[in-house]
């Protein structure tokens, strides 16, 4: 499994296989679904993650020091 973040677009892109994408689906506006031919679950892509709560995140500029 293979996690990456686009901050500049706050989209949250997690893939499961390398295996081929033959079909995808939308689960909502923001949660896109793609799948392998034998039905398997190949990646999954949300759209404004940590605007819609999907991926708690905090820059460091935000941290305070204790």
């Amino acid at each position: 499994m293979k996690t990456t973040y686009f901050p500049q677009d706050d989209i949250l892109e997690i893939c499961f296989s390398d295996k081929p994408i033959v079909r995808e689906a939308s689960q909502d506006w923001n949660i896109n679904l793609s799948y392998a031919a034998d039905g398997s679950l190949v990646e999954l892509v949300i759209l404004d993650a940590v605007k819609s709560g999907f991926m708690p995140f905090q820059s460091g500029k935000n941290q305070q020091a204790a």
